[in-house]
């Protein structure tokens, strides 16, 4: 039976797939929920959204998302406490960063209203299958794409909005080795590397697969002209302790202001760790590892929060980073999830209760 949840449409599926799902061990991104939110944008405006069964989207072989690659996503997750009190993470921060992609490549931007209150039904729909396992949680991703036909390389007419979620667990294991990239370039300047567009990551895979056979797991970034400055690492953020300083790059068009990345600068901080936010070069630390002044290097985002870095790569020469016991890294991811999952006060104000 349809129901409505907050004025938005519902549409319950007749056959879930929970109970074929081990919450004990999830992989991550691989299994998913009953339901989506979908929404279209036709006529100039975006139409009502609704919760309707997860299910395959059919697309003209000429809708534009396949030709000119109109398409922006979102990474988020949810929360279960342990009174099951459903919790989300800085989530207006995704809403704006999904309006500012979606502009850039000449998208139409979504209300909040249709952003939050659809989450929101959608979560309520869907609540049995947020995890409450340690490390894992319910994946959110929302994304808007072009569906409006032609050949003709210009923006779409049509768009269509959908937030698919995925129970699951930790998305690394481990720390990883990586190497910094001398020749590719994640994005360039006057380019979309702000923004969380999909062809961004499409054009990180092969310099990541020889990475891969070379021995590392992910690339280090450099900028686009010299190769000289770090950038990010992989598909997140980077941050380098050199003594007991915690460094990052600053945003720009070609490095993604990541939510994860805004909290750590803001908790280290509030924990009176020196932050400095700065072009770091290549050089810089590998001086650091020669001389001992490197002591950690992390990559930081929504999927893993913090993902310690165990050595690198450059110019056909390794170098390891010292085992630490108490690393900044696993201090600040915990006080990170300690927030997210309700385990600790939030005096930021960025845990949203559903």
């Amino acid at each position: 039976m349809d129901t409505l949840i907050n004025d938005i449409e519902v549409i319950k599926t007749k056959n879930t797939k929970i109970h074929d799902v081990d919450f004990d061990n999830l992989s991550f991104g691989k299994t998913f929920s009953d339901h989506m939110l979908e929404c279209d944008y036709k006529d100039g405006k975006w139409q009502a959204p609704k919760v309707v069964p997860y299910a395959p989207i059919s697309l003209d072989p000429s809708a534009k998302i396949f030709h000119y690659g109109q398409s922006v996503f979102e990474g988020m997750k949810a929360y279960k406490d342990e009174n099951d009190n459903v919790l989300l993470f800085r989530p207006i921060d995704n809403f704006k960063r999904l309006n500012i992609s979606s502009k850039r490549l000449a998208m139409p931007e979504l209300p909040e209203a249709y952003f939050m209150e659809g989450l929101k039904a959608l979560l309520k729909v869907d609540s049995d299958w947020i995890p409450k396992n340690d490390g894992s949680s319910l994946y959110i991703r929302p994304f808007v794409f072009a569906t409006g036909k032609g050949f003709h390389a210009s923006p779409a007419d049509e768009y269509k909005f959908v937030i698919a979620t995925a129970p699951s667990g930790s998305y690394f294991a481990g720390k990883v080795k990586v190497l910094i990239e001398e020749k590719y370039s994640r994005s360039a300047n006057g380019g979309v590397g702000f923004a969380k567009a999909g062809g961004n990551y499409a054009g990180q895979f092969y310099p990541t697969q020889l990475a891969i056979e070379k021995g590392y797991q992910q690339v280090i970034w450099t900028d686009d002209n010299t190769h000289e400055y770090i950038e990010e690492a992989g598909a997140m953020n980077i941050f380098i302790r050199i003594n007991d300083t915690l460094i990052t790059g600053p945003t720009s068009d070609r490095i993604l202001d990541g939510i994860t990345r805004k909290s750590i600068i803001e908790l280290a901080e509030a924990e009176g760790i020196p932050v400095e936010v700065r072009k770091i070069s290549v050089s810089e630390v590998v001086t650091a590892a020669k001389n001992g002044t490197l002591k950690e290097m992390f990559g930081a985002g929504t999927a893993a929060v913090i993902s310690p870095i165990a050595g690198f790569g450059y110019k056909d020469e390794d170098f390891d980073l010292p085992e630490l016991e108490n690393t900044y890294a696993s201090s600040l991811k915990k006080r990170i999830t300690d927030i997210q999952t309700n385990k600790s006060e939030d005096p930021f104000g960025w845990r949203y209760n559903v």
